[in-house]
């Protein structure tokens, strides 16, 4: 299946590094965060992708054209500029399809999905993600169960952690305390969708559209919205700290989300 990640977003929330760079190319383990949600899907076999570009989309555009260098060391003939020798100590180059779409800076995720139709081509079913989340998710098996039920759609619900630490108590002596726990009720959409080649008939012309809304409230009407919610972890770069949480969990190497080798 082809794999959808939207990428246009201005991140906001996250100004620190967003100022300078779109939000997908946030480093975590000084690779960006969309190369971590990539190598999940790589790693289900899932390898032709297409990016719906749109905020500062030029640099992610470049950091691939030039990903071999960016990720690898290499020496260089200052003379005549194309001696190099690739020094591949991060690994093979990835075997990925890219295609690069500019969905412009304004768009909603329903707009943007909108403008890459013809790319996604005749193909039944494509998935669908954000560009800022990284899990721990079995894609096959959420896949599976996409096709098992025949609904147009499916989403991947993930329960968040909580902003604030948990304390509990029994009078007034602290029995518990978590400082991260993971909200106990209530699931949001994590991204790592399935769709059917049907969800386009649910999206109008409106660029501005936001896929979270009309498109997937239609279908909610209809009864044909699912959720996967097999997720050992979910976590998204929405702000600093969040930065800094993940990068402390990869060079710690207890980073959940790594499945690949």
């Amino acid at each position: 299946m082809k794999v959808v990640i939207l990428c246009g977003g201005q991140g906001t929330r996250l100004k620190e590094e967003t100022e300078y760079r779109p939000k997908p190319l946030v480093p975590v383990g000084g690779m960006p965060i969309l190369w971590h949600i990539m190598k999940t899907y790589s790693h289900y076999g899932h390898k032709d992708f297409i990016l719906c570009l749109g905020y500062k989309g030029d640099m992610i555009k470049d950091y691939f054209l030039r990903f071999e260098e960016l990720a690898n060391d290499f020496t260089l003939n200052l003379r005549s500029k194309n001696e190099r020798i690739i020094h591949h100590n991060k690994g093979n180059l990835e075997d990925w399809n890219i295609t690069f779409i500019n969905t412009g800076q304004e768009a909603g995720t329903a707009g943007r999905l909108a403008q890459v139709k013809e790319f996604v081509g005749d193909e039944k079913e494509f998935l669908l993600t954000y560009g800022d989340g990284v899990a721990k998710i079995d894609i096959g098996k959420s896949v599976k169960f996409h096709q098992k039920h025949g609904k147009v759609a499916t989403i991947t619900g993930v329960r968040p952690p909580s902003r604030f630490g948990e304390i509990g108590i029994r009078g007034h002596k602290v029995v518990k305390f978590n400082e991260k726990p993971a909200v106990a009720q209530g699931y949001i959409n994590g991204g790592f969708m399935v769709f059917k080649q049907s969800i386009f008939d649910s999206i109008g012309a409106d660029k501005g559209i936001m896929l979270e809304r009309e498109p997937l409230e239609a279908l909610v009407k209809r009864g044909q919205l699912m959720m996967y919610s097999a997720v050992d972890y979910w976590h998204c770069m929405d702000t600093y700290r969040d930065f800094l949480h993940l990068n402390d969990l990869w060079n710690k190497g207890k980073a959940p989300w790594k499945v690949w080798k």
